[in-house]
Parts: C-alpha cells; structure tokens; sequence
C-alpha cells in the first residue's frame, strides 16, 4: 500500500513538471512573428546596470499636460515647424503638439540604428568589439562615418524598417539611398519619423520586455548620457546639472545657403521627482543655433510644467 502511494505522488509530481516545461515552451513559440528574428541576447559590454522605472501608479495622480498654454505662446513666437511629444514614465500619459507630420531625422536617426543593429545582433552573440567602438562614436560623437558602417551592418533601410515595424513605429521611413543624388551629406539622415514614433522607440530603449534586453538598455543610456558637451543641447535645456538626461540630438542643413535647417532632439530625463521621455523635432530655422534656441525653451518649460501632479481618487470598491 505504501509503494502505490509513493508511485502516485511521484506520478503526480512528474506530471506537473511536465505541464510546467510545456506551457514554458508555449510561451517561448507564442512570440509575435514580426519579431522572431530579434531576439533577447547577451550584453555587449560591460556598463553600468541603469534602467528607468516605469512603476504606472494611475491610481495616485495624473500630470497636467506640459505642452499646455505655456508653451504654445512660446512656440508661436518661434519661426518654422515644432513638433513634439512628451511621455510620463511613471503615469504612462502622452501628450503631443504641433501636426505631427514625418520630418527629416537627421542624426536623431543614429538612436534607431543602434536599437535595430543590438535588436539584430541578438542572434549572433551582441555586439561585435568592433560594433562597441563604432557605436560610441555614433552616439558620444554622433560621428557620421561610424553611423553608415552601422547603418550597413544592420541591412540598410530594410533591417530598419524590419526593427522599427516590430517596434510600432508606424511613421518612420527610413531613406532608400545613402549616397543621394544632389545632397552631400549622409542619406540616412532624410528617414524620416514623427515625435511619436521617437517616443516608441525610446520607450524600446528604457523599458523592460520588448526587443531589447534591460543590458541593451543600460548600454545605449550609458552612450547618451555621454554625448560630447558640445552636443548636451535640446531635451536637456532648464534641466539642473542633479538630473540625469540621456539624448541624442540631430542637425542638418536642407538647402545650400544654410537658411533651413533642420534641428532635432530625442531623450530620457530623469530626477527631482521627474521622469520622462521627450521627443522634439524642427523643421525651417534659419540656423542651426536658432533651432537648438527653440528646443531648449521648449524643454524648460516642460521640465517646469512636469512637477505639476494633479491627485486622483481610488475608484471605490464593493
């Protein structure tokens, strides 16, 4: 009697192990099929192990919206096209102005290149030695020569594309040539995107359980919260030196003359109660100072408007 109760808890333990191994199994099958090839991998460095929180506590507050009055009087003092949108890491609130139509990524696109080439390299062991120096260079220096031996590595236009559908961003077109016709400078810089497709892939570069692994995100961080000083412009203006911003920024002249050109910034902040992503796009300045002077104001008075919590009731419960 005692040997056929111990074989049926045995049994009965086996069992469950093996429900256990097959719904693991299940899980594992059950990813979305336009991100089967990129896939979670190993770091490729070591680097510090830093990750925005993204703990959403709806139920305590909500923001106010900080592209409110404010800050369309100040953008209807500025000349040329602003759009931008803002995203509540803890509150999980977007908030956008401005028309929202693609405009010309330049060096903004750099951030892109990473995310697809770490999301592509995941099948192959992460990134290259080779691939990390590239990569600081691209975005500590936002070195141009860096950013198309990357755009290549990644497959050009198609191995974004690939990364940036998986991603959700519905609006960005990466550029179909990288030498074109008439225009001197890199082509991958006319992609072009929407302030909120830039939240969308900073949302893929800060948090957890989408393509990229949480030392991916680490990584790419610790590149933008090292960008050269003369880059630490943008998303980081009225930001005090306490807070921590990681950003890339992008600036490209459209025409020969230099009267239009096109300034943009991308980023994380974090600190003294905030913590955000920021996504601002510019197009027609008559310089590229110009551009950076309207982004900055704007990124002040958002940083400002942020702290601004409006409370919210607990629904009541039966």
């Amino acid at each position: 009697m005692l040997r056929t109760k111990v074989g049926a808890v045995l049994a009965a333990i086996i069992a469950t192990v093996v429900i256990l191994i097959a719904n693991s199994a299940a899980d594992h099958l059950e990813r979305p099929s336009s991100v089967s090839s990129l896939s979670d991998h190993p770091p490729p460095a070591d680097v510090p192990s830093r990750q925005p929180s993204r703990t959403a506590t709806p139920d305590v507050g909500t923001h106010k919206d900080p592209l409110d009055s404010p800050v369309a009087s100040y953008l209807a003092t500025r000349t040329g096209i602003v759009s931008a949108a803002v995203y509540d890491l803890a509150t999980r609130q977007t908030w956008v102005i401005g028309s929202g139509r693609p405009q010309v990524e330049a060096s903004v696109v750099k951030l892109d290149i990473l995310d697809a080439l770490l999301a592509h390299r995941g099948w192959h062991g992460g990134l290259s030695k080779n691939d990390q120096v590239l990569a600081q260079l691209m975005i500590e220096d936002s070195d141009n020569n860096a950013a198309t031996a990357l755009w290549n590595a990644v497959g050009g236009a198609k191995g974004i594309r690939l990364f940036d559908n998986a991603a959700g961003l519905i609006d960005t077109a990466p550029s179909r040539c990288v030498v074109c016709s008439g225009f001197p400078w890199p082509g991958w810089g006319l992609t072009t995107t929407t302030p909120a497709d830039q939240i969308a892939l900073l949302r893929e570069t800060v948090e957890a359980g989408g393509l990229l692994t949480k030392v991916d995100h680490s990584y790419v961080l610790h590149l933008m919260e090292n960008v050269t000083p003369g880059q630490r412009w943008g998303v980081s203006g009225g930001v005090p030196e306490r807070a921590t911003v990681a950003l890339k920024n992008g600036w490209l002249p459209l025409n020969e003359a230099d009267t239009d050109w096109q300034v943009n910034s991308v980023g994380w902040i974090s600190g003294l109660g905030r913590n955000y992503l920021m996504a601002v796009l510019t197009t027609g300045n008559s310089t590229e100072s110009y551009g950076i002077d309207t982004i900055d104001g704007l990124s002040a008075l958002v940083w400002k408007h942020m702290t601004e919590a409006v409370s919210v009731k607990r629904p009541a419960h039966s």
